[in-house]
């Protein structure tokens, strides 16, 4: 059963939420969006026709691969501790060409570097949030990013991608009888935010990043609930006030980014 599908476009302007951001909203940035609004986002599901879910989601000009592929068996340490239900893994890299400037594979350094290696971590425990691994049964799923194009929110583009890849590869499994119900439990997305020139924005593209005062990553799930949550002020602080700024505006994203996913798995 195939899940090649048409491109899925979502712009941020196309949903209205009932939640209030606190924080004024009048600038304009260099891209033309406002400080609350998303860059454009777009699913291509079914881009790696031998993964049994798979979609490359641009978001700006930021754009990654995500493919799952199912092993039938667990990991080693679960059968020796007798661990009931499956696994969910992850692996995460940037080709050659994704940046600027070359980046050199890992296999060329003989070994992953530590942001990937974090990175990776990240996608894995934000997708193991998003199901009930009893219900999984014994059973790898491997969820592979690669990153293609980088302009900011690599991550958080990886794990919204991600679910709806995972959620691909689940629809097929129940296809196949080889799952009797799903086990997804909630939808899962991520967002950046952060202070640039005193202002609070969501979703930074990478000249904005560079220039942020103060970074932030939300993963939440569709019950509003926190999964991570990533911040430091990059040789600044920042007070009570902006960290429940930076959130309100995170939440909003997220609620836009749920919306998306929803309508590419539709």
């Amino acid at each position: 059963m195939e899940f090649a599908s048409p491109w899925f476009c979502f712009h941020s302007n196309q949903f209205a939420f009932n939640i209030v951001v606190l924080m004024p909203d009048s600038s304009t940035r260099a891209d033309g969006r406002s400080a609350s609004q998303l860059r454009p986002l777009r699913f291509q599901n079914g881009i790696a026709p031998h993964a049994t879910g798979s979609t490359l989601i641009e978001w700006g000009s930021t754009r990654v691969i995500c493919g799952v592929t199912i092993e039938e068996s667990v990991p080693r340490w679960m059968k020796e501790q007798k661990v009931e239900g499956g696994w969910i893994t992850a692996e995460y890299s940037m080709l050659p060409y994704s940046t600027l400037t070359r980046k050199a594979r890992d296999i060329s350094k003989g070994r992953l570097d530590g942001r990937s290696s974090e990175i990776q971590r990240l996608i894995g425990r934000s997708m193991r949030a998003a199901l009930d691994l009893q219900k999984l049964g014994a059973r790898t799923i491997c969820v592979d990013c690669d990153v293609l194009q980088a302009d900011g929110g690599t991550r958080t583009a990886a794990i919204t991608g991600a679910y709806v890849a995972l959620s691909l590869a689940i629809k097929k499994l129940i296809a196949e009888n080889k799952l009797a119900a799903s086990p997804l439990l909630h939808g899962v997305a991520a967002v950046s935010v952060g202070i640039v020139n005193s202002q609070a924005l969501l979703d930074l593209n990478y000249v904005e990043d560079v220039g942020a005062a103060v970074d932030m990553n939300l993963v939440m799930n569709s019950n509003g609930e926190f999964i991570e949550l990533q911040g430091t002020g990059e040789e600044a602080t920042f007070s009570e006030a902006q960290l429940a700024q930076l959130l309100s505006l995170g939440k909003y994203g997220i609620r836009e980014l749920l919306a998306a996913q929803k309508l590419a798995l539709a």
